[in-house]
């Protein structure tokens, strides 16, 4: 296998990865740092160079709590690169997926993991692979063990993965601090890219962005984001279409925080809590009650989404968001941006099962038909294809529909003629029988060997079906062209399954689309 031996040299303590031989160094803006080397065990790069925990900003506290990113300043000595960085990401959320995501204390959290196969190589010119993890806003890290770009390096690409400001601190509204702070962090590391990745061995005007699932719906917030022009010239979004918040609900939530804490709703008066008390804090705000029964849950599923359950996230600010992504897209925003897209076929399904109280000793059908919504789930029942988990299962499949994958065909088609291309992930686990969130990660990545993989893909998951994703993304990300053909005109997507395919897809989310306002 082309990744073998990704487990053992990725070391299990958080931060740390292990040395093969000689030290790589780079000399970048801030001054000369010092990374590890590590076999990527193919070709035509045999060896990639990790550099871990580059400040791209000054560390967010003291005066620069809840402030726009303010640029690192210069480091004295050689700085060593060898371990990853402090993470946003400061407790253990558990298992929100089945991604390993460590969280790393200290001070300095806005930093940049770099991969390089050439540092020190500025005529190398590679292209620019530049992640954004995801965790709902509030959770994930980038120093996961599924981001090491080892495979992307051994391809010819290097590879970034940057951290930035999770749940009130990155997303909270404040009257008197920069709105979506958390999107301003994504973008100075962009900036610190297209000022520094030349030493790494990259190229600063090929960089293609990606991103899954909050990292994705980071990817279209940047995609409409003036700010951001001209820091990357392609995009990869992987179960992200997540529609920005209101005002009106962006501002109550963040009232609210102040409110619980009893202090002023102002930059100094929240710098006065503890980093400890903003997390209590934050954990009690914008959730909505569970529902009383099915009727409700459908209507807070077709009304809301996930929306109830992401209190901090981007939003509109009338300056960094000005339009809802829908109405951008609409536009014609970003429609000379190549862009990649794609979602599982069962995201967040499992999730029907919190509902199985409320289906317990029913009949679904009646209950549909009392139920504005049931026209709505019952065409998901019959377009879906079979799904373990009985009646939980469909209203979970109809929550996957309505926040993942109608949304996506909609701004697809939103996009019209601009460079668009599509896949639908569809390899189920060989024993939940879903195709979850989070499950293409590994193959893209090409590291079906690294920690918990197996929870997520099951046992032996194809190598083929890996080497032909992460190929593809290597190829979009050299030429911001997929090998496959685009979605328009013909509604063709590249089809990820045991046996993979291109042909139509997503035309049960047309149905559904037919019966929303």
């Amino acid at each position: 296998m082309c990744c073998q031996g990704a487990r053992d040299e990725v070391a299990e303590a958080p931060g740390t990865i292990s040395q093969v031989s000689d030290e790589p160094s780079v000399r970048c803006a801030q001054g000369e740092a010092r990374g590890v080397w590590r076999d990527t065990h193919g070709h035509p790069h045999p060896r990639s160079a990790a550099f871990l925990g580059l400040p791209f900003a000054e560390p967010p506290i003291g005066a620069h709590r809840f402030g726009a990113p303010v640029p690192a300043g210069p480091w004295q000595g050689v700085r060593d690169a060898t371990s990853y960085g402090p993470t946003p990401q400061r407790r253990d959320f558990g298992l929100v997926t089945a991604i390993p995501e460590p969280s790393i204390p200290g001070d300095s959290t806005l930093n940049v993991n770099v991969f390089t196969p050439a540092p020190g190589q500025p005529s190398a010119r590679l292209p620019v692979l530049v992640w954004i993890h995801g965790g709902g806003f509030e959770a994930g890290s980038p120093a996961s063990p599924w981001y090491d770009g080892r495979a992307f390096n051994r391809d010819g690409v290097v590879t970034v993965t940057l951290s930035y400001r999770l749940g009130f601190d990155g997303f909270g509204w404040i009257p008197d601090a920069p709105h979506n702070r958390g999107l301003l962090d994504q973008i100075e590391a962009l900036r610190w890219v297209r000022r520094n990745i030349t030493e790494f061995g990259g190229d600063p005007d090929n960089v293609c962005i990606a991103g899954q699932s909050a990292g994705g719906g980071s990817v279209w917030a940047l995609l409409v984001t003036e700010q951001a022009r001209g820091l990357f010239g392609a995009a990869i979004s992987q179960s992200g279409p997540l529609e920005v918040q209101s005002t009106e609900t962006a501002a109550a939530h963040g009232r609210a925080l102040a409110e619980l804490a009893g202090v002023p709703w102002t930059k100094a008066g929240l710098a006065a809590l503890s980093e400890d008390q903003i997390l209590d804090l934050q954990a009690r705000i914008g959730h909505r009650p569970p529902p009383r029964n099915l009727a409700d849950a459908l209507q807070g599923i077709a009304q809301g989404g996930i929306e109830g359950t992401l209190a901090y996230q981007p939003y509109l600010d009338g300056d960094l968001i000005p339009h809802h992504i829908t109405a951008a897209l609409a536009a014609g925003t970003s429609s000379d941006i190549p862009l990649i897209a794609g979602a599982t076929s069962h995201e967040f399904t499992a999730l029907g099962q919190q509902y199985a109280p409320l289906l317990a000793d029913h009949d679904l059908k009646p209950l549909l038909r009392t139920s504005p919504y049931g026209s709505l789930v019952e065409t998901v029942a019959a377009g879906c294809g079979e799904l373990p988990g009985g009646p939980a299962a469909l209203v979970g499949q109809t929550l996957t529909e309505l926040v993942f994958r109608v949304p996506l065909v909609r701004w697809a088609e939103l996009r019209g003629s601009a460079p668009t291309w599509l896949y639908d992930f569809r390899l189920r686990h060989p024993e939940t029988g879903l195709a979850s969130h989070c499950a293409e990660l590994p193959y893209v990545w090409d590291l079906l060997d690294a920690p918990r993989v197996g929870q997520t893909c099951g046992v032996d998951p194809p190598q083929e079906l890996a080497d032909l994703m992460h190929r593809s993304w290597v190829s979009f990300v050299h030429d911001h062209q997929a090998p496959w053909p685009a979605w328009r005109p013909e509604r063709l997507a590249a089809i990820a399954d045991r046996v993979p395919s291109l042909g139509p897809a997503y035309q049960l989310e047309y149905d559904i689309m037919r019966l929303l306002p």
